[in-house]
């Protein structure tokens, strides 16, 4: 009997060793999404992230104001 039949004997290992790959991979996530947050959290202090806030609301109250109920097309009859 060589190595390569010790994996017909693993059936129980396997069940335990799936559920270890499933904490480890939520555990991976968590610690990303984490990151994610605090490089969010850094730009948004970040001069670039308050110019870019401060362009989205702009733009935001532009074009709330640019269309005041008027038809985006007129038609003309002549």
């Amino acid at each position: 009997m060589g190595l390569s039949c010790l994996a017909c004997f693993d059936g129980g290992n396997k069940k335990q060793r799936r559920e270890e790959e499933r904490l480890a991979s939520a555990e991976a996530r968590a610690k990303a999404a984490e990151a994610a947050q605090k490089r969010q959290e850094q730009f948004e202090k970040s001069a670039a992230g308050r110019a870019a806030k401060a362009q989205l609301q702009g733009m935001a109250k532009q074009s709330a104001n640019s269309n005041q109920g008027e038809p985006v097309l007129k038609w003309q009859m002549s």
